[in-house]
Formats: C-alpha cells, sequence, structure tokens
C-alpha cells in the first residue's frame, strides 16, 4: 500500500487507541479499547464482550513483541507504524488480532440478531466508541456496498479488511473511523 495512505490510516488508529493521550500506547491503552468494544456488546453477551478484550490482549502481545524496539514496554507512534505494516497486518496475526474484533463486534451489535447492522447499530457503535459522529452517515452509505440499508457481517469484515491492507485510498473501509485525512 502507498506509504503515505498506510501512515494516515495507521496514524488516526494510533491516535484512537492512545486513550491516555500521551503519544504511547500502553498496555492500559489497549485494555481500555478493549473494555470500549466490550462495552458495547449487551449485559448477558459475555461471550462477545470477552472476545473483543482477548483480542485486544492479543493485539498487545504482537505489539510488543515485535514492535517496542527500545524495550521499554510502550509503543511510540514511529514504532506502532513499523510493527502493523510488518506484523498486525501480516496473514499470521491479523485474523486474530483484528479480524477476531471485528466478528465478535458484528456480533455484539446486531442487538436484532437479523445477521446485518442497520444504520442505527452503526451509528451507536460509532459514538460509544468515540469515533466522531458526523461521519457515521457517510460511512455507513460507503460500507453498505449493495445498497440494501445494512452492512452485513461480510462487507464489515470486507471494511476492516480495506481499512488495514488496501493500498486503495478510495476504498470504501478506509472510512471505518472516518476519513483519511490529507496530508498536513
Amino acid at each position: 500500500m502507498p506509504a503515505e495512505v498506510r501512515n494516515q490510516k495507521f496514524t488516526m488508529l494510533f491516535d484512537w487507541f492512545d486513550q491516555g493521550g500521551d503519544g504511547m500506547l500502553t498496555q492500559d491503552d489497549l485494555r481500555a479499547m478493549g473494555e470500549l468494544f466490550a462495552a458495547l456488546a449487551a449485559e448477558d453477551d459475555q461471550e462477545n464482550a470477552s472476545a473483543m478484550r482477548e483480542a485486544f490482549g492479543e493485539w498487545w502481545r504482537v505489539l510488543l513483541a515485535h514492535g517496542d524496539a527500545d524495550g521499554d514496554g510502550r509503543i511510540d507512534r514511529a514504532e506502532f507504524l513499523a510493527v502493523m505494516e510488518a506484523n498486525v497486518t501480516a496473514p499470521e496475526h491479523f485474523e486474530k488480532a483484528v479480524l477476531a474484533i471485528a466478528d465478535a463486534l458484528m456480533r455484539a451489535l446486531d442487538t436484532n440478531r437479523d445477521g446485518v447492522l442497520s444504520k442505527d447499530e452503526y451509528v451507536r457503535m460509532y459514538s460509544a466508541l468515540g469515533i466522531p459522529p458526523e461521519h457515521s452517515g457517510d460511512a455507513f452509505r460507503r460500507l453498505d456496498r449493495n445498497g440494501d440499508g445494512s452492512i452485513s457481517h461480510e462487507e464489515f469484515r470486507t471494511a476492516i479488511t480495506e481499512f488495514y491492507l488496501s493500498a486503495d485510498e478510495n476504498a470504501p473501509g478506509n472510512w471505518l473511523i472516518g476519513p483519511i485525512r490529507p496530508e498536513a
């Protein structure tokens, strides 16, 4: 993927994951992300809540094992960008660290259990995860590839995969957490 597109997407992700706002990712930041995601599950849906927490735990293990170049137990932006490209998006980690979250999230958000996300369910996710809500409607429209007014599990997985792996800066999946910001 072109470096500038990849860096924009992964920089947005780093900023979102940096729950402490200190410019460093720590285990606490990834735990906080896991809790944000887990909170989207219904109170009696411990299976999906646990799956999201575990997937963020796996993500932290990959970040720490492959990205903590200076051994300080934290991941700075440069380390994050490097490890995302080299390890998190590698096939041996992508399924367990990224798609596991997507699958559990989809199941948890699908509150009426119809196998798809409605616009209301999708907008709820945006709000609960702290993603600027002004982008949720446009993102939903882009991710609803067949225009049927809902996002299927397959459309959601495709969007996640595009966000992390697509070289196309216009890929609909790039809108998962808002529009890619132009280079400053």
